[in-house]
Order: C-alpha cells, then structure tokens, then sequence
C-alpha cells in the first residue's frame, strides 16, 4: 500500500457515519475529514458542552459541514440504548459507524451497571451500540463497522473469571484486555456477517502512538507524567493517527476482517497498511466466548 492520505477520500455525500468520542482526539479528526468530504457525521459524544462545542469548531472552519451532536455515554449501558433508540427513531440512516472512543490507564471504577470502566466503555459499550443499530447499518451503503483497536491489545487477554477486577487489577493489564476484546469482537462480526451473506465490512484498525488527551484523562500518578513525556518526544499527531480509522472506513480497498495501523516502526507511527493481531486474538472459541458473555452482560441480543 503507498502512503494513503486523507486526500485519498473521495467524496462522500449521501453517507452518514456515527463517530463516538468525536469531540477531540482521532475522533474528532475522523469527524473533521468525513465532514470536509461531504459526509453527514454525527458525534456521539458523553458530555454535552464538549459536543457542542466540537459541532461548533467543525462548522466554523466549514460552514455547510453536516455535522449533529448526539449525547452518548459508552459506560452506561442506559445512555447507550438511548442513543440507539434516538438514531432509529428519527429514521438516521446509517452507513458507518466508527467506534473510536475509549479511556486508558484509570484507577479501578465501576459503571452504573457494576462493570470495570475500561472493558465498559471500550468493548460493552460499543458492543451493545453496534448491536442495537446492527439493523440500521446492514442497510447503509457500503455498510461498514470500524473497530478501533490498539497495539496494547498484544499484551491482553480476557479475564473471563474476573472481569470487573474485583480480585487483581491493574490500569494497564484491563486496557490491554479491552483492547484484546476489540479484535476479537471485529473479527467475531466479520465472520458472522459472512457466514450470513450480509454486505456489511467489519474492519479493525488502530492509531499507532497518536498525542491525544486519551494518555491525560485516565492515568494518575508517575505513569500519567510518564505518557505526557511521551506524547511530547514519541507520538505522531492525531491527524496522523486518525488515518487508519479513516481508511478502514472508507476506502473501497479496506476488507472486512482486516486490521489497518501505521506503516512505521513498531506500528507506532506512520500510514494506514494492513497489519496482523496478536494470534490469540483470532481464536474462534475466545471470541464465541466474549460474544455470549457480551450479550448477557448487555442484555443486548444480536440476530444475523
């Protein structure tokens, strides 16, 4: 693959793409080029100051921007199912959704729902949202699902005996298994729609070590002093980052059951290329084991 740029985006008009955790970060850079293509984009964002806030940074610097704030939690299951209900409801016809946000490193919480915070918003969450608009999206032209992943997800697994962390946490060890999780959530939805004959893509992708205020907002102590550092001598922009996630979401070369991260070295920096999961990631009975351990959780059954 050459070196694949956002000027590679043909024009997406007539395309809406969902975008969570697009009010900053990958997130809103994905949104910012999806909208400069043409494309309707709505950001599906916790906190209702930033979202707005966001639509207003997008439309100031493109005034027919097609972009909609829509209030989403991740770690609330409630919230989800409000969004969801919200974007069926009012007919949004969906054809893309990014599931982009997530939280790194923090100390152990639980959500409203009593699941630990980081396997909550960055694999449930997004789990149950694709779930509920699964109907909506099958539908949308070159339907797509982008899952975003990390490079960290090479050191996870799932603990499937202590999910929550009541027993041994650790910041870094429950990032890793959300991550873990999100590839073998994509690649258990590329081989269901598959097995199905439904035409939809789902792709994985990951940015890399993009500066975003991901590596401030969870961690504490010496390991958020330490990532600041980092950010500031190792880490490629977001507007680089937020490449790989742009093309898996658009360009007609992106397959579904394919992971997307950057071309450099250690896959910390650089283009969009294709580049392969750790290989306990795409063990079939570990992910027919998380789906159904998702579906319970979430209370959210999916039907192919």
């Amino acid at each position: 693959m050459d070196r694949w740029t956002a000027n590679r985006i043909s024009d997406q008009s007539g395309r809406t793409f969902i975008v969570t955790g697009a009010n900053s970060g990958l997130g809103y850079e994905t949104a910012r080029q999806l909208a400069a293509h043409g494309g309707r984009v709505v950001l599906a964002v916790r906190s209702g100051p930033k979202g707005r806030a966001a639509v207003a940074r997008l439309k100031a610097a493109q005034q027919e921007a097609a972009v909609e704030f829509r209030a989403l939690d991740l770690a609330d299951l409630g919230s989800v199912r409000a969004f969801a209900a919200g974007i069926v409801n009012d007919g949004v016809a969906v054809d893309v959704l990014i599931n982009n946000a997530g939280v790194m490193y923090p100390p152990r919480r639980l959500t409203r729902q009593g699941f630990e915070s980081q396997f909550a918003t960055n694999h449930l969450g997004h789990f149950a949202l694709t779930g509920l608009l699964f109907e909506t999206i099958r539908r949308g032209r070159d339907a797509r699902v982008v899952t975003v992943s990390s490079g960290e997800h090479k050191g996870g697994s799932i603990h499937f005996d202590d999910l929550s962390g009541e027993r041994s946490y650790s910041p870094r060890s429950f990032y890793q298994q959300s991550k873990f999780a999100n590839v073998l959530f994509a690649l258990e939805l590329d081989r269901r729609v598959r097995a199905a004959g439904i035409p939809l893509r789902s792709v994985l992708a990951h940015p890399g070590y993009a500066n975003t205020n991901l590596q401030s907002s969870g961690p504490i102590g010496p390991m958020r002093q330490l990532l600041k550092v980092g950010n500031r001598l190792l880490a490629q922009s977001a507007e680089m980052g937020a490449l790989c996630e742009l093309y898996a979401a658009v360009d007609p070369a992106a397959e579904g059951g394919r992971f997307y991260g950057p071309d450099g070295f250690g896959e910390m920096r650089g283009f969009p290329t294709e580049v392969q999961p750790i290989a306990s990631a795409t063990n079939e009975e570990t992910a027919r084991r998380l789906w159904e351990v998702s579906e319970e959780l979430t209370g959210v059954a999916w039907t192919f």
